[in-house]
């Protein structure tokens, strides 16, 4: 996975910002480590979308497109994870 124009170190900042942003519109409260995991995660797949699939510019640096490419992300991955972790914590209680 080629990550479009970025440089990691940028990823890995918005994706901080972006799972802080998105786990406080979520209301999860999964802790700090698993915020930053999936706003990281979010942050990439939020990029490799918007420039990729959607091309999308400016997704380029620390700047606000940017910003919120990753937080819609961060959104994505913070679905996907509470519907399979609810679904383990499911089926773990029977």
């Amino acid at each position: 996975m080629d990550i479009p124009q970025m440089t990691l170190v940028a990823w890995l900042v918005v994706g901080v910002i972006a799972g802080f942003v998105a786990s406080e519109i979520m209301g999860t409260r999964e802790g700090l480590l698993m915020m930053v995991i999936l706003g990281i995660v979010g942050a990439i797949v939020g990029g490799w979308v918007a420039a990729d699939v959607l091309k999308v510019a400016n997704v380029t640096g620390i700047n606000l497109t940017s910003i919120v490419v990753a937080v819609v992300g961060a959104l994505i991955v913070i679905v996907v994870y509470d519907s399979l972790v609810g679904r383990r914590r499911a089926f773990g209680r029977r």
